[in-house]
């Protein structure tokens, strides 16, 4: 195994090689849509024997120069286009590249990775630019040209680290990635704090916006499969696929774990939905028992209250709103004895500007008289919840705020 542009001799000495040889190894990225192997992060290795040890700590190790870093890497991804430059249809490859890097590579003028794309005669959209966790010492807007330089050649982009320090939300609405690669801790989280489940599911929200993708790495357990499907990732990526090797694997050797997890958040999705329609009907029967509002005397308030008493016991507020968004009537919230409160100070509160009111006041009429919203976190709770709306009269709707049961309820 040779190291390419440098010898033993002239490499680091913080690498403390002792007989061992540079290897870039491979870690498999794996596509939720294809169930199959998609591309590879290439990571840094010296082996010898059977031996391997990882370069993160001397990429980490910030008393190492950065021209040794660069020329380490340079070794490192000559390895990695030469071997994909060999292969008639290759996969993704993941280039790993810091900010403060590329800004000097343009400063030099020579752009190294776009100098490889020629020399192996690679497709670019066949390359990831993975912009990776670190200060940038230059101004956002020129990190932006630099990256505009690898897209206009063909290179997808990908910000790193999505949730942590670097990659704040201006610099990703600058940078207009094609992937977000959520941060390992944040997708940890997500499983024991709904704060970080929201999180993960408004950055699904975010690369919907941007025409991007979501890749989850550190994926470990099924558990961690599970949460990223249900966070809305594109990719998967972690030690319960694989761990890096020095050569690819066979693309469809993760398809029969992704199918049975994808089978599993099919159900438990149709378990969800059922479950709401079932209540989201119960609602509209229990209407038209107590009498419609246009067939009562009373005010408004008041037929809340006969509708109180028939409610769920997952509800924690009500209230009715004209079509143009104005809440025509109080609050009724749940306390935590199970009584009811009114609160009058809402009355004539406009909520057109919620997301889900406006195609909601579209889509109700007599042939379709009640929605369920997707789950979202309340406001003052902080509860997981669901708004079921329901059209009580023309231009009269009733919400109903309820909370989400927790995923398991609904195979009961």
């Amino acid at each position: 195994m040779t190291n390419d542009c440098l010898s033993n001799t002239t490499l680091p000495q913080a690498l403390q090689l002792d007989g061992e040889q540079l290897s870039a190894f491979y870690q498999p990225i794996i596509a939720l849509d294809t169930r199959k192997v998609v591309g590879y992060e290439v990571l840094g290795r010296a082996c010898k024997d059977d031996a391997v040890r990882s370069l993160g700590p001397f990429f980490c190790d910030a008393s190492v120069p950065v021209e040794d870093h660069i020329a380490v890497d340079r070794i490192l991804r000559e390895q990695a286009f030469r071997k994909i430059g060999e292969i008639p249809q290759p996969p993704m490859l993941f280039i790993n590249l810091k900010p403060n890097w590329m800004h000097r590579g343009v400063q030099s003028g020579e752009i190294y990775t776009l100098s490889l794309l020629d020399k192996y005669r690679i497709d670019p959209r066949r390359v990831v630019i993975e912009i990776t966790e670190e200060s940038f010492n230059g101004e956002i807007e020129e990190l932006r040209e630099i990256i505009d330089l690898y897209r206009s050649k063909g290179c997808l982009i990908a910000i790193d680290d999505v949730g942590s320090g670097f990659s704040g939300m201006d610099r990703i609405a600058l940078i207009q990635p094609n992937i977000l690669k959520i941060d390992i801790h944040m997708l940890k989280r997500s499983a024991s704090h709904d704060g970080y489940l929201g999180t993960l599911r408004s950055l699904s929200a975010l690369a919907d916006q941007l025409g991007a993708s979501l890749l989850a790495e550190g994926v470990e357990t099924k558990q961690d499969l599970a949460r990223a499907i249900q966070a809305g990732v594109r990719y998967v990526q972690g030690f319960l696929f694989a761990k890096a090797e020095p050569e690819f694997d066979e693309p469809s050797r993760f398809s029969a774990l992704l199918e049975e997890e994808l089978e599993a958040h099919r159900q438990l999705q149709l378990y969800s939905e059922n479950y709401w329609s079932y209540l989201s009907d119960r609602l509209s029967g229990k209407i038209d028992r107590i009498g419609h509002l246009e067939e009562l005397e009373d005010e408004d308030n008041e037929w809340i209250v006969r509708l109180l008493q028939e409610l769920e016991n997952n509800s924690i507020r009500v209230y009715l709103c004209s079509e143009d968004g104005i809440q025509i009537s109080s609050n009724y919230s749940r306390r935590e004895d199970g009584s009811w409160r009114r609160e009058d100070e809402y009355c004539g509160a406009n909520w057109s500007w919620r997301p889900y009111f406006v195609p909601n006041v579209v889509q109700l009429n007599e042939n379709r008289r009640s929605m369920v919203s997707r789950a979202y976190t309340d406001l003052d709770s902080r509860a997981w919840i669901r708004t079921v709306s329901v059209l009580v009269k023309p231009g009269i709707i009733l919400f109903v705020d309820m909370k989400d049961p927790a995923p398991d309820y609904y195979r009961l």
